[in-house]
């Protein structure tokens, strides 16, 4: 088992939060686990980024070669180009559609999709809207995680597991509002087939 995963966003969405949960529950199943951030400006809403490589042998880098990603998990649609080059040619990108308008010359999210879907893999996503249906408007970065988990090489389960390790401290009450979040972003996904 292998998955090279890409985590891109703006700081402050929770891109280190979906980074820790993968981790977690890759070492808490026995997986070797590599990983690489680029934080950027994140205090100023600034790029954020992670690789993670996740497998059942022994890792030799960190880094995730261009065109050789099998998931990438954008926060942000407009950061999610930033990292397409990385994507393998059967790989998939996962984004959310709701853009993070932190510079004055943002580009129209129209054309950021019709890019996006030239990626013959992609999924789109509004998981500001589902987080909101949620009353969990903080867990939106969880259903990024939820919609992309389909297509990452571990055991569901895991995720959930994991979870609870991280989010146990805050609550029973997070830990569930965070398992409906990963939930509700697999439904997502899995309507979409």
């Amino acid at each position: 088992m292998k998955s090279d995963i890409i985590l891109s966003g703006v700081g402050g969405q929770g891109i280190l939060s979906i980074a820790a949960t993968i981790g977690t529950a890759a070492l808490q199943s026995g997986l070797y686990m590599k990983q690489s951030e680029v934080h950027g400006m994140s205090q100023r809403g600034g790029d954020v980024s992670s690789n993670m490589r996740i497998s059942d042998k022994p890792i030799a880098s960190d880094l995730i070669p261009k065109g050789k990603a099998d998931v990438i998990i954008s926060v942000e649609p407009m950061e999610a180009l930033r990292y397409i080059s990385y994507l393998k040619p059967d790989g998939w990108l996962i984004t959310n559609s709701k853009p993070f308008n932190n510079i004055p010359n943002y580009p129209d999210i129209e054309e950021i999709y019709k890019e996006i879907k030239k990626v013959k893999n992609h999924i789109i996503v509004d998981a500001d809207a589902i987080a909101k249906e949620l009353k969990s408007i903080r867990s939106s970065n969880i259903v990024m995680l939820g919609a992309a988990s389909p297509y990452i090489d571990m055991d569901y389960e895991s995720f959930k597991k994991a979870l609870k390790t991280i989010f146990g401290a805050k609550g029973q009450d997070i830990v569930d509002k965070n398992i409906l979040a990963l939930d509700k972003g697999r439904e997502f996904t899995l309507s979409q087939k």
